[in-house]
């Protein structure tokens, strides 16, 4: 008997893909703040411990885009098992590493090359899911379901962005800072093992094979540059909020509960991502961006004026309003912006700014929180928030300019 053949995604990428892509890119976001635990509570020193969290960030942003270029040539497959092995050695050597009579500059080098050696996992499974729309199922659908896609995966990587420091958080009070990064290591050397042998590497190489690439210079149109930008301020949100909301709590009494605090906002992300499939075409994706980012920014700035428990879980709830559809837009946005050829670069570069701004506002935050207290720190993400507007005003201002007269 003849086997039907899928209609839907899931049938096509099969039912363990999304199980395995959603654990396999926890690790990366567990990192950020699982060094920075680590290294403050090894050497107490939060200013340490900030730029550790940056230089990891930092690693990202350099060879982040490198590694979605060579997947890019050469396939998934024989890109991420390396990458993987290598990042999962890196982060099980890392709590022997802190705790020695290592000086800082290794600790330093060490927390550069976990994040140069990350491996990508989220922008690679949009590549994966967008090859697999666009080959195998009815052009007719192919709008429907990848706005429903990028909804799915925006929601996947604030999720996991909500629980990697949450993890951290229990992990590290629970038992121990190094067992965090411990478990990173384990669940990359399983879970990326797995994502990257998943039937569905070999169409990515298959899809991106034939097909010729584009000069490396069109990932630097401006159309594209400001969706990065626009990325790069929810990544600054990411990490401003977290940094910020532990310091209020720490002065309230309970920085453990932070975690949990935090995850407020992921509630309403999560399911303002997903639902953000369900809006109407005439609500485009620049104007969404705006709308949503605008939402994003008047919570950021409550936050800051916030001065009780629970109006700060208030505001989160609403901020978490803001950022699930601004981030299922701008990925849809980088996604049709992609050069030919360079879908898994493009999404790397786009992973790369938000674990980029999360590292660097983590340790900027901190640093002011230490200077002038939870006050001054939460001032940060109405910051953030604004790029994310500016961002958004700018996407317009240039959709507008490329419109025909």
């Amino acid at each position: 008997m003849l086997q039907a053949r899928p209609t839907s995604l899931i049938g096509h990428a099969g039912r363990w893909y999304f199980p395995i892509a959603f654990i396999a890119r926890l690790p990366f976001a567990m990192v950020v703040v699982g060094v920075l635990t680590l290294v403050v509570a090894a050497r107490d020193s939060v200013a340490l411990g900030g730029i550790n969290s940056a230089s990891v960030g930092i690693g990202s942003a350099v060879f982040g885009p490198m590694v979605g270029a060579t997947a890019d040539r050469f396939g998934q497959r024989r890109v991420l098992v390396p990458v993987g092995i290598v990042n999962g050695v890196l982060l099980g050597a890392l709590p022997f590493v802190v705790s020695s009579a290592a000086p800082d500059l290794a600790v330093l080098a060490m927390s550069f090359l976990i994040g140069a050696s990350a491996p990508q996992v989220a922008p690679m499974s949009r590549t994966r899911l967008v090859a697999i729309i666009r080959q195998r199922m009815a052009a007719d659908r192919h709008e429907k379901v990848l706005s429903g896609t990028m909804a799915y995966e925006s929601a996947a990587d604030e999720t996991v962005f909500i629980i990697g420091p949450f993890l951290v958080g229990v992990l590290a009070s629970a038992i121990a800072p190094w067992v965090a990064v411990a478990g990173a290591s384990v669940l990359t050397f399983v879970f990326v093992t797995a994502f990257a042998l998943h039937p569905t590497g070999k169409l990515a190489v298959a899809a991106s094979g034939p097909v010729a690439q584009a000069p490396a210079r069109e990932l630097l149109r401006p159309r594209l540059v400001v969706v990065v930008l626009g990325i790069l301020g929810i990544g600054l949100f990411f990490g401003a909020t977290l940094t910020s909301l532990t310091a209020f709590m720490e002065s309230h009494g309970g920085a453990s509960r932070a975690g949990l605090l935090y995850g407020v906002m992921g509630i309403g992300s999560a399911g303002l991502a997903l639902g953000s499939a369900a809006f109407p075409r005439r609500f485009g994706l620049g104007w969404r961006w705006l709308v949503f980012g605008a939402v994003l920014l008047a919570g950021a700035v409550a936050f800051s004026q916030a001065d009780s428990v629970a109006a700060v879980a208030i505001v989160l709830g609403v901020m978490g309003i803001g950022i699930g559809p601004t981030l299922v837009t701008q990925y849809s946005l980088g996604s049709d912006r992609s050069p030919v050829g360079r879908s898994a670069t493009t999404m790397t570069i786009l992973g790369s700014a938000v674990i980029v701004g999360q590292s660097l506002a983590s340790a900027v935050t901190g640093e002011v929180a230490e200077r002038s207290g939870a006050a001054g720190a939460m001032v940060l993400p109405a910051v953030a928030a604004a790029v994310v507007v500016v961002a958004a005003v700018a996407n317009l201002v240039l959709s507008r300019a490329r419109r025909p007269a």
